[in-house]
């Protein structure tokens, strides 16, 4: 191979496989916006006293974002020319938090004008929301640089988000489609010790009896006493439904998962899933830890860095 294959070579591989995890940077906004963190803390401060569900909708935004198309803040997107919203897919109908979005990006640009991309305020909030919610005192740094994504999805929507229908296998391949592994999704699925699901999404295990989602028989009868609309909400975390702890994986082992692809996690025979359910339960700085590291990981998923995307003024719309 001669000198100009080999440049050739290397900037074909540059082009696929990119650098953009290592443009992003705890540091990023140090200079452009050095308040970032705490102007959008006071807004999620606020934002709590009226709606103490409110970390469990931002990160579980972010976490539709990033699964479809990157973390590009294009879930955020409304109908628009060209644009088919990615909020009107079936996995996105009940995702919440726009409005307080909406705010801290207000508030963003009244002090840091077209400087804060959407995509990095949803990575932020997650982590705030987190610590809000009693997680660990000294959380994760959010790596920022993300650019906005100026298209939609919504037809890749269905089959990139995990769903509370799927079995065990398809959850595994969503997740390591994203680059993301087993420790990845044990600890990513452990933001459901906050928040709540709608009995629509676990009212089908009530009759059936799926081995590899068992569910405790006393929990089950709690459950169906609750459900009387499909529409109710209960409480993911039956025993500390709003701290954000490791009480989520103890359920999983007592079999009150209340999702089946919660309680697939530990109830799967042969999984590795389990060792890491087990190791989250007992140390609940371990799940910290891991939780951090894996929303990281997530939030590196095809971020649009450099001169690519946009920074959005209004995160609704293409400028």
């Amino acid at each position: 191979m001669n000198s100009f294959q080999f440049i050739g070579l290397a900037l074909f591989l540059v082009s696929i496989f990119g650098s953009s995890n290592a443009q992003l940077s705890a540091t990023f906004y140090d200079t452009t916006c050095p308040n970032v963190s705490s102007v959008a803390r006071g807004v999620l401060e606020q934002a709590r006293r009226s709606d103490a569900r409110i970390g469990a909708k931002l990160i579980r935004l972010h976490f539709h974002d990033c699964f479809v198309n990157g973390c590009d803040g294009s879930l955020l997107l409304d109908d628009a020319d060209g644009i088919n919203s990615e909020k009107d897919a079936v996995p996105n109908q009940t995702v919440d938090g726009y409005a307080v979005v909406d705010d801290i990006k207000t508030a963003l640009e009244n002090v840091c004008p077209g400087v804060v991309s959407c995509s990095d305020i949803l990575a932020l909030a997650s982590q705030i929301s987190v610590s809000l919610d009693g997680g660990p005192s000294n959380p994760w740094e959010v790596q920022f640089g993300r650019r906005d994504g100026t298209t939609a999805n919504n037809g890749g929507v269905v089959n990139a988000i995990p769903g509370p229908f799927d079995d065990f296998p398809t959850v595994r391949q969503k997740f390591t489609d994203v680059g993301l592994d087993s420790t990845d999704m044990v600890a990513l699925s452990g933001a459901h010790t906050i928040g709540k699901a709608r009995c629509l999404t676990f009212n089908g295990r009530f009759n059936s009896n799926d081995s590899n989602a068992p569910l405790d028989p006393t929990y089950l009868e709690e459950l169906r006493q609750l459900c009387s609309s499909n529409g109710t909400l209960v409480d993911l975390d039956p025993t500390t439904p709003n701290g954000f702890d490791n009480n989520y994986f103890t359920n999983l082992q007592n079999n009150r998962g209340l999702l089946k692809t919660d309680q697939f996690l530990f109830s799967t025979s042969g999984s590795d899933t389990i060792a890491i359910v087990n190791r989250f339960a007992n140390t609940q700085s371990d799940f910290f830890d891991s939780f951090g590291e894996s929303m990281i990981k997530m939030g590196n998923i095809s971020p649009l860095t450099g001169n690519s995307g946009q920074i959005r003024t209004d995160c609704r719309r293409v400028n």
